[in-house]
């Protein structure tokens, strides 16, 4: 199938590509606006005197339309280009500020996380969203979506990662359009009774409420987490294993309630609702009640941004078999993406859910008829099961190399999980829609609830069988960005040459993987001939990292080792082994000498190039520096706040360089 045949395929790879535009490079919104009503005249003005929307003139400038409508789009979608953003207001630090809960995050051990929108900062009314952490204490507050508040806060920028190769969750809640946090104590809160309700508050309590019905249920704590997390969109009460079991198996999207829940739960709606077809009208009838469906579904899984696209995407399609042409579900998808998604929110583009989803569903699309074609069983429960394993295969090859960038890992037993889970989903959703039915109209039968927990429980089981055979799942495989073009590259020139086998795609195929093997065989030479020594951040602890090639020596103090920091450098810089080592007093790498003093303060009086404090030794920096006169001060994350503080203050007026990694990051040796 020639995907760029669509028109709708053609105009919204051209939006994404203005998107593309607008991320990398910044425009002004009003000038962005002009030039995009120019271009949309201009080319009314073309088809109107020339009537030729296939002619090259015509193509070009609505190519350069669309282009432009999606720099456009993205720069409109970025709340700090305003001037009502509460980042364009001044004096904001001793100023009474006006929050209402946006959203409730999945907190921490340490804290409870929200965003709100910023309503008010004095008299002045302003706009934005805003990342709102309240410390744990003794005191229980819960904050809901709907909340208002107004309270005395300090703004600060997020901070970006301290350490390489990190989540950058400054990067993630820009794409959200979120700048700056708020840390604010519970008894600084003074709450307003009288707030405004929204559909995502009523959305929120309706399922808080569905939540405290299936408490009162006799279901087990996993089984219960793992029905919030498929019914009403709630992750937040799985447990760590059984989520990790999940992501191990390849099952983990079951979990997330997206577009495969909504597909199936459209198929399901589809069959019950097909005895209508024989009603005048029914179509009609079956078309309204199956959207109704969705989005009541969508309702009670609490509307999230996911949820939403999913549900968008499968109205469209219901209308698509309402119109008897299924066939023409790509035109159907690309305008999902469009006109009603990407348009609105162009930021969904760089959402790694988004980008997982839509892949998936292109990939079953595209190559799905092609893999069923491979063998046709006669017996059609080989043939279900057969084509069941093709979709896996298909969903599995579009989101792969897109898995592997971000997660560096791949299931080799997904199949196993999908062939069993994927087809009992429809009766695992219908069911517990009728058990969430019941549990509100307190009818719900203790044999219905003992059942579907043992259903739950069984594919629980399955799952965690699947998650043990550890020899097929490959992780901590290294894949960056280019990695990850060229490999999209090579599927589609595969595909291509499955489709129609000549000379021409032969060649083209064969050079995809050529420049795919070349840039791997290059960063593994870059690999092997990189040497790398950085002090890294570490609350409490001091940590430093010697790459030499594909080598890792750790000198820490640590007892127990911060796997997260040193699984993800090892996997990024393609680390073959790892050794550690107790921290000593002084080390030479290279050229440059490093004098480490600890909480001792004992250090010998001898030149040195550069100095780590760690450990918050009680020592007087200003004899310090005369006595060793060093090119830089270097402070971890091991200090007092305090010490810290004392001793910027001391670099700064004997104008030496000074480096917190709490604050700069990771120290990189030269």
């Amino acid at each position: 199938m020639k995907l760029l045949a669509f028109i709708p395929i053609r105009l919204t790879l051209l939006l994404i590509l203005g998107i593309l535009i607008g991320y990398f490079f910044s425009f002004n919104l009003l000038y962005t606006l002009l030039f995009t009503t120019f271009l949309f005249l201009l080319l009314a003005f073309i088809f109107f005197f020339e009537k030729n929307t296939k002619s090259i003139l015509f193509g070009t400038i609505a190519a350069l339309t669309f282009v432009s409508l999606g720099i456009f789009s993205y720069t409109a979608a970025q709340p700090k280009y305003y001037s009502s953003h509460y980042s364009n207001h001044q004096n904001t630090s001793n100023e009474l500020w006006t929050l209402k809960i946006k959203e409730v995050l999945k907190p921490n051990q340490f804290s409870t996380r929200y965003l709100a929108l910023v309503k008010s900062i004095g008299n002045e009314h302003v706009s934005g969203t805003i990342l709102l952490t309240i410390p744990k204490d003794a005191v229980n507050l819960n904050l809901a979506i709907d909340d208002e508040f107004v309270t005395y806060a300090k703004v600060k920028p997020i901070s970006s990662p301290l350490n390489p190769h990190q989540f950058n969750y400054k990067k993630y809640l820009e794409n959200l359009g979120v700048y700056h946090s708020i840390r604010i104590e519970h008894d600084k809160l003074v709450k307003i009774k009288s707030s405004q309700t929204t559909l995502l508050g009523i959305a929120a309590r309706a399922r808080n409420h569905i939540i405290k019905k299936l408490d009162k249920e006799n279901f087990g704590a996993d089984e219960l987490g793992v029905i919030q997390a498929l019914l009403l969109g709630q992750r937040s009460d799985i447990s760590e294993e059984t989520y990790t079991n999940y992501q191990k198996a390849g099952a983990v999207h079951i979990l997330a309630v997206s577009g495969l829940h909504i597909g199936i739960l459209l198929l399901v709606i589809q069959f019950l609702l097909s005895p209508m077809k024989n009603i005048p009208n029914g179509r009609t009838f079956i078309l309204i009640l199956s959207v109704l469906f969705l989005w009541g579904f969508a309702f009670i899984a609490g509307l999230s941004a996911s949820i939403i696209r999913a549900t968008t995407m499968f109205t469209f399609v219901a209308y698509a078999l309402y119109l008897n042409r299924p066939s023409n579900t790509f035109n159907i998808l690309a305008l999902s993406i469009l006109f009603i998604l990407l348009f609105i929110n162009p930021n969904l583009l760089f959402q790694v859910g988004f980008q997982m989803s839509y892949a998936a569903v292109f990939a079953i699309l595209w190559i799905f008829p092609l893999l069923k074609q491979l063998w046709f069983p006669k017996n059609k429960v080989v043939r279900y099961f057969w084509q069941l394993l093709c979709v896996s295969i298909a969903a599995q090859l579009g989101v792969l190399p897109i898995s592997l960038f971000y997660f560096h890992q791949f299931p080799g037993l997904f199949f196993i999980s999908n062939l069993v889970i994927v087809p009992a989903l429809g009766v695992i959703l219908g069911m517990g829609i009728l058990v969430i039915a019941l549990s509100l109209l307190n009818w719900l039968p203790t044999k219905l609830v003992w059942f579907y927990n043992e259903i739950i429980g069984l594919m629980n089981s399955l799952i965690a069988w699947v998650a043990k055979q550890e020899s097929f799942i490959f992780s901590a495989i290294s894949f960056d960005f280019i990695q990850l073009l060229l490999s999209v590259l090579v599927l589609v020139m595969g595909v291509e040459l499955c489709t129609k086998l000549n000379y021409k795609r032969i060649v083209f195929f064969l050079l995809s993987i050529l420049c795919f093997q070349g840039w791997t065989i290059y960063q593994e030479y870059e690999t092997h001939n990189k040497s790398q020594v950085l002090v890294l951040h570490q609350t409490r602890k001091s940590l430093i990292f010697n790459k030499s090639g594909d080598d890792l020596s750790i000198l820490t103090d640590l007892d127990n080792k911060p796997d997260y920091l040193i699984s993800d450098y090892v996997t990024a810089e393609r680390i073959d082994s790892v050794r550690y080592y107790s921290l000593k007093n002084s080390y030479a790498f290279e050229d440059e000498l490093l004098l480490i003093i600890d909480s001792t303060g004992i250090y010998p009086k001898s030149a040195s190039h550069k100095i780590l404090l760690t450990q918050s030794p009680k020592i007087n920096l200003d004899r310090l520096l005369d006595s060793i006169s060093p090119k830089v001060i270097i402070v971890d994350g091991s200090n007092y706040k305090s010490y810290v503080e004392r001793w910027e203050a001391t670099c700064i007026k004997n104008k030496i360089p000074f480096h917190y990694t709490g604050e700069k990051g990771a120290y990189y040796f030269e």
